[in-house]
């Protein structure tokens, strides 16, 4: 595959250390803390760069309960930005969703509700109907819409995660772990209409009927540590309280998470001393916004000729507060042979941050639009409009 290098201007931003989840914690560089003495696991990341501020346990494979809803929102807010789906088209619930258990909004068979109301059942109030509906809507049944959610694991390597169900109730072979819920947590959280929903602490379904519905957020963090607004907790008797949490300060966007805390009030103190944490060592400095043009790609027999190539992620730099200033590099590679047909997200290069020559951040560039594939006919005009010219 042929590329073409975009060398950008050298920019002054901070120094920070390695980026990447799977990169070696600063814990292990530094003096050992720790933060999460009463979970099973933990791990505290930025959202960005991905780098782990935090661990204990991370790989550790236990039930994530309604933590699960969190692969479940990510399909959803994919199939809306792929335009499969918009916010105001209404859900039929079947009765299988109609009858699932534990947190739910008490969808009757047949009763019709709009993806955005399931959506803040689901994001605000741990729905398990509401989850299921959705996943029917998207799959057309349950049991597809958990394949989707393993193959979506398997796409962001994740290994220490497999669904059952959709909605984190009890089940056999329905487990994850905190490296790979920060992971899927940090993939929804590029969506950025989410923490619209996962935001709320409160919020009413049914409203000027005689069933109107109190949603209140099981997350009470969205109300009481500044910055919080998301993203889902979860309970069941085996995998104890459960939360994966997320807050921004600064520009600076931080994950974290707790599995099998022994009550809520200490699931919620652990999260707020690795948010602490978090704010009080490090910082950010923001490079790009997701969905940002940094190139025009040519495009080989397409209605157009052309595609825009984004950011398909924030892009930010990170440092420990404090940290000496030096000089990075942006280099952009993009291919040179795009045929048509090209689809919206599909990868069209790298973008690379290089400081004193070396690579420190690499993430992926992508198609801002569909470009279709051009018919005869509009490739014999474009021919003929050059000959003109020409002539």
């Amino acid at each position: 595959m042929k590329t073409t290098v975009i060398r950008l201007l050298v920019l002054p931003i901070l120094l920070f250390l390695p980026l990447s989840v799977h990169a070696e914690s600063h814990e292990k560089k530094a003096a050992k803390v720790e933060l999460a003495d009463e979970a099973k696991s933990a791990i505290l990341i930025e959202r960005d760069t991905g780098t782990v501020l935090y661990e204990k346990n991370a790989h550790e494979k236990l039930p994530p309960a309604s933590m699960t809803k969190i692969m479940t929102m990510l399909l959803i807010m994919e199939a809306i930005d792929e335009g499969k789906l918009s916010y105001d088209e209404k859900v039929r619930a079947s009765e299988y969703a109609a009858s699932m258990g534990g947190s739910q909004i008490f969808l009757e068979p047949g009763e019709e509700m709009t993806v955005d109301e399931l959506l803040r059942a689901i994001a605000i109030g741990s729905a398990n109907d509401a989850s299921v509906a959705m996943a029917e809507r998207i799959a057309g049944s349950e049991k597809a819409f958990v394949e989707m959610m393993n193959e979506k694991a398997k796409q962001l390597g994740l290994k220490d995660t497999h669904f059952a169900n959709a909605t984190g109730l009890p089940a056999e072979d329905h487990y994850s772990s905190a490296h790979d819920m920060a992971a899927m947590a940090r993939e929804l959280l590029k969506y950025e209409d989410i923490t619209k929903y996962t935001s709320k602490y409160e919020d009413y379904l049914r409203e000027n009927t005689d069933k109107k519905f109190w949603l209140v957020n099981t997350n009470r963090l969205v109300k009481f540590y500044p910055g919080v607004d998301g993203l889902k907790t979860g309970y069941t008797g085996e995998a104890k309280y459960c939360l994966t949490a997320t807050a921004e300060r600064n520009g600076m966007r931080v994950i974290a998470v707790v599995f099998g805390a022994p009550t809520p009030k200490s699931r919620n103190a652990q999260i707020t001393k690795m948010l602490d944490y978090a704010f009080a060592q490090y910082q950010t400095l923001p490079v790009y916004e997701r969905n940002e043009t940094v190139a025009h790609v040519n495009v080989s027999k397409g209605k157009q000729k052309s595609v825009a190539a984004v950011t398909s992620e924030p892009v930010s730099v990170l440092t420990k507060k404090g940290q000496s200033t030096k000089q990075i590099e942006k280099v952009i590679k993009v291919k040179d042979d795009v045929k048509a047909p090209v689809r919206k997200g599909d990868e069209l290069g790298v973008l690379i941050l290089k400081q004193d020559g070396k690579e420190i951040l690499r993430s992926p560039i992508v198609a801002k639009q569909t470009v279709a594939e051009a018919s005869f006919w509009d490739l014999f005009k474009r021919v003929f409009s050059r000959f003109v010219q020409a002539g």
